[in-house]
């Protein structure tokens, strides 16, 4: 086992690149052999399979290692671009290409189709695969333009997917998906604009270092323009509108895929801006604020619902305001907290939509009142939402209630009076969280379907792709009741996932506690990707902090080219 890992270790940065690589490559190979269906689901799930031991390895090994970095194109940071292997990122990483993996498995055992028979199948496999190139070129970033650039790929491929079939409704919550996404992408680019006129240069480890010397007032100005381009990605309160109208229309892997990944790339970017750039917490008041919003609005609209995804999007937006919590306290155990939990949710919240789908292919809707005795008709369906429900609810040992603990400890070290009025708004959404699943399961599944207000109608088509209107009787519809094997087979893994983060939750916490308090001491990571004599006091320039010449940015750069040739002397 030693040789393996003595061999393993020098391998470390030549894996660091590769899970933005293969996936482009596949995608780009999934489209050339598009009339050769097999070929293109065997290429993609082996590509997505092999992410997740790679992913996995290199996981183990910078928890073992520390922070990996690769300088792409021969220039060295701050100037090339830089990709970054932490603990967080590659804890990420590991996670989504296990959710990756698994809804593909769905997508393909479902014939990829939700209902239709004329959707672009062919296109599908290569989106899905830039899709995966963009959530891990996100969190690999070392500097914002890529992780802008992550985002406008997640952006490109999510709206292709989220409009497969082409059907009225998805058009209409495409459009209006994208336009959100636009104005974030705009606001973003705002941002990064402010950033570079203030310290010239977007390496996140630099940015962080020249930007202790910026004022606070222009600093905490520049951090809120970033929280609007990311809090949109990360739908949190009051920018989270957009997401319960455009998540429910969407084929049910799709939505699935979307609800466990994309906004907790909004929540990474968040940590990533609070931990390594905005270090002095000038907002972190703010955050909490947001975070409280953010639980009790999210869940008080699931409350509301009547259809099963309409409530799991509200139930999403709900709980990202626990991985915010975490993140306004401004500390280590909170951080830790905030990354547990957020890769509790990714799993449960995938496989809860996973469920849904399989719901509307055994029941052909997704209607609460149309649906009833599910525990009857599927006793294996019943398991497999009962599940990741309960985790969700926070109920002990789960999962969920083991995140809850540990941001309740975080809130409570903390002390201040905003923290317990966090701690309240916690319990309070757990709570309701809980009860809106018992719900769920009360009415679709324990209940009588003849007693449901509407269980002798159901949906010709799953409710995405049918008007509200198109309402047949089961017989109408020939894949009511037929729950292919592969379809349920990925939604259980995904399930014992989520129990294995319960049953792995000690070495988990252990991991994500080392990756909170390698975030929070911005001296690790600045080492990391700048160096170890970024700091080295013969380097006049950077002992002024940037302070004498902000104003001649292009002065200083010409003066630092004409002494390139002595690295001690350029300034990062």
């Amino acid at each position: 086992m030693s040789e393996l890992y003595d061999f393993l270790v020098p391998l470390v940065p030549y894996m660091v690149p590769l899970p933005v690589i293969l996936p482009a490559v596949a995608a780009a190979l999934t489209l050339v052999l598009s009339k050769y269906l097999t070929a293109q689901r065997i290429v993609t799930l082996t590509v997505l399979f092999f992410l997740i031991g790679l992913n996995a390895t290199m996981l183990y090994l910078v928890d073992r290692e520390g922070i990996q970095t690769l300088q792409m194109g021969g220039w060295d940071a701050p100037i090339g671009v830089t990709l970054v292997a932490d603990r967080l990122s590659v804890s990420m990483l590991t996670v989504s290409s296990i959710v990756l993996f698994s809804v593909m498995m769905y997508a393909i055992s479902q014939g990829i189709r939700d209902g239709g028979k004329d959707e672009p199948v062919a296109v599908f496999l290569p989106t899905y695969l830039l899709l995966s190139m963009g959530v891990n070129l996100a969190f690999l970033a070392g500097d914002l333009f890529n992780l802008y650039v992550g985002f406008e790929v997640l952006l490109v491929a999510s709206y292709v997917l989220l409009t497969l079939g082409a059907s009225p409704a998805r058009v209409r919550s495409g459009v209006g998906y994208v336009m959100v996404s636009m104005a974030s992408s705009m606001v973003f680019l705002f941002g990064l604009a402010m950033v570079y006129a203030s310290v010239g240069t977007l390496n996140m480890a630099h940015i962080g270092l020249r930007m202790e010397d910026v004022p606070s007032g222009t600093r905490s100005a520049i951090f809120a323009v970033l929280l609007v381009a990311f809090g949109i990605k990360a739908a949190v309160f009051p920018l989270d509108s957009w997401l319960p109208d455009a998540y429910p229309t969407a084929p049910s892997l799709v939505t699935a895929v979307f609800a466990g990944l994309l906004t907790k790339v909004g929540v990474y970017a968040i940590i990533r801006a609070r931990s390594i750039i905005f270090t002095d917490g000038s907002l972190d008041t703010m955050l909490m604020w947001v975070a409280l919003a953010t639980m009790l609005i999210g869940i008080l609209g699931a409350m509301a619902q009547n259809d099963i995804k309409r409530l799991l999007s509200f139930t999403l937006v709900s709980h990202i305001g626990y991985m915010i919590f975490g993140v306004s306290l401004g500390s280590a155990h909170g951080l830790s907290g905030a990354i547990f939990y957020a890769i509790h949710h990714i799993l449960v919240q995938t496989s809860l939509f996973l469920v849904v789908g399989l719901i509307e292919r055994q029941a052909g809707s997704s209607s609460l009142r149309r649906l009833g005795s599910l525990a009857y008709i599927s006793p294996a369906l019943a398991i497999l939402y009962f599940i990741p429900a309960i985790n969700l609810g926070g109920i002990p040992p789960f999962s969920g209630f083991l995140g809850k603990i540990m941001l309740i400890e975080a809130g409570a070290d903390d002390g201040g009076w905003m923290a317990w009025v966090l701690i309240a708004g916690a319990v309070l959404t757990s709570l309701l969280t809980l009860y809106t699943m018992v719900i769920v399961w009360s009415k679709a599944f324990w209940r009588d379907r003849k007693d449901a207000p509407d269980g002798a109608t159901v949906l010709a088509r799953p409710a995405p792709l049918a008007d509200i209107q198109d309402e047949v009787s089961v017989k109408d519809r020939g894949d009511v009741g037929r729950m292919p094997f592969g379809m349920a087979l990925s939604t259980t893994i995904l399930v014992g996932a989520s129990l294995a983060v319960s049953v792995l939750a000690g070495p988990l916490s252990s991991i994500t506690g080392r990756a909170a308090e390698s975030a929070q001491d911005v001296n690790i990571y600045r080492t990391a990707v700048l160096g170890p004599n970024y700091l080295d006091p013969s380097r006049t320039l950077e002992m002024e902090r940037y302070d004498a010449n902000r104003d001649d940015i292009s002065h200083r750069v010409d003066s630092n080219n004409v002494s390139s040739s002595d690295p001690e002397e350029v300034a990062p």
